[in-house]
């Protein structure tokens, strides 16, 4: 659940750019049926298995179209839910329950999507050490949302932007002029607090991240063989992730590896929403 703070500095403004996407001068289908204010209720429905999250923003876009609507809710963040189940109630004006019903369903269905795909994958690294890590493969603007469900459903957060940690990929090593320089270029700037990691391709590069004093190294899309034998030459110097398409169906294959991390951009970037519905609205 986001604290108070965060949620008036971080996640309202977004809630209300979505619903200003929404509406930019009126709601016409509500307004053309309903033109005066009537008290209603509706029931929000879960119409497929699943991992419910994201209650505290779908209570929120109301609550910022109206701070009169009330949401009373039978689950909380984090549990399972069955098809057909009613998992809340919404109670307020019948034209702010029908103004707010898509935006706060996209932000409820798309985080129990991102959480019960991410709970699926998790799964499959019970009994190991290694931790599931998400990426900054997130929908702009939905990040604070997208990596929140990861959270809830049973995967860790990787940094969060680009201020948050040092991660020298190809790219930076590149523009640095190799491994070893790259890293060092870093300690130099980077604050002390910060750790170094680095993204390595083949056993050469390992090898020049663990003289240079890396503190984590990212094997990315190599071979089990050569992700094996770079476990031998980091020998516990560094600590390890392990990157490159993985997904529910292949990361099975890495587990027999013990690296400290597996990181996984299909946790935000693939995850299926999850069903969910407004049903039975009603004036009371």
């Amino acid at each position: 659940m986001y604290d108070q703070v965060t949620l008036k500095l971080n996640v309202d403004p977004l809630i209300l750019s979505a619903l200003k996407e929404d509406i930019t001068s009126e709601d016409v289908s509500t307004n053309s049926v309903m033109p005066h204010p009537q008290a209603g209720e509706v029931d929000l429905i879960c119409k497929e298995d699943g991992i419910i999250c994201g209650l505290q923003v779908f209570e929120r876009t109301f609550t910022l179209l109206d701070e009169n609507t009330k949401v009373e809710f039978y689950v909380k963040d984090g549990d399972e839910v069955k098809k057909g189940q009613l998992m809340a109630k919404v109670y307020g004006d019948i034209r702010t329950l029908l103004c707010g019903e898509r935006t706060a369903l996209n932000y409820l269905q798309r985080m129990s999507g991102i959480a019960t795909y991410t709970h699926s994958v998790a799964s499959l690294l019970k009994g190991t050490k290694t931790k599931l890590l998400d990426t900054r493969k997130t929908t702009p603007n939905n990040r604070i949302f997208e990596k929140y469900a990861v959270r809830i459903g049973g995967g860790n957060n990787h940094r969060y932007n680009l201020s948050d940690g040092v991660l020298l990929k190809d790219n930076h090593i590149g523009a640095a002029g190799g491994v070893k320089k790259a890293i060092t270029m870093a300690k130099e700037y980077a604050p002390f607090v910060r750790k170094i990691e680095v993204e390595v391709e083949n056993l050469d590069m390992v090898k020049e991240a663990v003289e240079a004093g890396a503190d984590i190294i990212m094997l990315d899309n190599m071979s089990h063989e050569d992700m094996k034998t770079a476990m031998e030459l980091i020998c516990g110097k560094a600590e390890v992730e392990v990157s490159g398409n993985v997904t529910k169906e292949n990361i099975a294959r890495l587990t027999d590896l013990g690296v400290d991390y597996i990181s996984s951009g299909a946790l935000t970037h693939s995850a299926p929403i999850m069903d969910i519905s407004l049903k039975n609205l009603h004036a009371v």
